[in-house]
């Protein structure tokens, strides 16, 4: 399971600790945020004490509101439970009560330093949480963004994955990961296709070396992540090998249980396989708009037998 630690949320979100800074390297392993409003009123049943705990506006004045004694239960009651830390959003005041409870259970207290709402707070944070300690795997390839459409790029090595790569680049194209490629499990219908940090921004072509893409042709080479939404194979010519059949049956390969649409493209000399692999992205596209030329293709030859039937 993956973790991080509130230090790290600190250092991310320029938060401010107001208490427990000896408890920093506390995990965080739970990918969503939590307010507490019912747990305040003595609901507990569905607590979820694992995650990382907000107290914005609405929670703040209602302890505010509550007398010296009742506020002591009920805060008392939460903390009990350790959660890994709480965080306040930025304006609220008069926490000194809060603050006593985290030091005497060893519980971090943070702030936020910037003017935003608790829900855009929220939002940042869990968006971070969930990339961060989603499940992931990587895999021998190239990461390509093509037309705002997230392609793996895969073959044996040698095969032209990288060269491909960067005629797509040259193209207006963009590059994610080359050669190693970090997968990221978002959802049940969603991969996330990134680098490694160590190869950002790099091509490897054999014969020329390692290029920084950034540097060559411009931030617009390169994307930090894309949602992969077509897997690509790269293999040799072989005769015969291929069919022509007006619309193939869908193939597909899983990443982490989620499953990626699938297509072969066979390499041979002269053939033009960037704009095959745009064609392939772009194709794909209009599937997900509900049209496909296979389809229309039939409906005319259909309408053609019809008409001739009635002559």
């Amino acid at each position: 399971m993956k973790k991080i630690t509130v230090e790290d949320l600190a250092r991310k979100f320029s938060l401010k600790v107001v208490a427990g800074e000896n408890q920093l390297q506390k995990m965080i392993t739970q990918s969503r945020v939590h307010r507490p409003g019912l747990e305040f009123v003595g609901h507990f049943d569905f607590f979820p004490m694992e995650r990382v705990q907000i107290l914005g506006k609405k929670e703040v004045t209602y302890l505010h509101k509550l007398s010296k004694e009742e506020r002591k239960i009920r805060i008392g009651n939460i903390v009990h439970y350790h959660p890994p830390c709480f965080i306040v959003t930025a304006g609220e005041e008069g926490l000194t009560y809060l603050t006593h409870h985290c030091v005497e259970q060893g519980i971090p207290l943070l702030l936020t330093n910037k003017p935003e709402t608790t829900s855009e707070f929220i939002t940042k944070l869990d968006a971070y949480l969930v990339k961060e300690l989603a499940p992931e795997m990587t895999v021998h390839g190239v990461c390509m963004n093509v037309s705002g459409i997230g392609i793996l790029l895969r073959g044996n090595s040698g095969v032209g994955k990288s060269e491909t790569a960067h005629t797509l680049i040259l193209r207006g194209h963009r590059l994610v990961a080359d050669d190693i490629v970090v997968l990221k499990k978002l959802g049940p219908h969603t991969i996330l296709g990134t680098h490694d940090e160590k190869a950002k921004e790099f091509l490897a072509l054999r014969s020329i070396g390692l290029l920084n893409v950034v540097r060559l042709y411009g931030r617009k080479a390169f994307q930090d992540e894309s949602r992969i939404v077509l897997d690509i194979n790269l293999t040799k010519w072989q005769k015969d090998d291929l069919n022509n059949e007006l619309d193939q049956e869908p193939q597909y390969i899983e990443y982490m249980g989620v499953k990626i649409p699938s297509i072969e493209i066979q390499l041979q000399p002269g053939r033009d396989v960037a704009g095959l692999i745009e064609a392939a992205a772009n194709n794909w596209y209009l599937r997900q708009q509900g049209y496909s030329a296979a389809e229309e293709f039939m409906s005319r030859i259909e309408a053609d037998i019809s008409n001739s039937d009635l002559k």
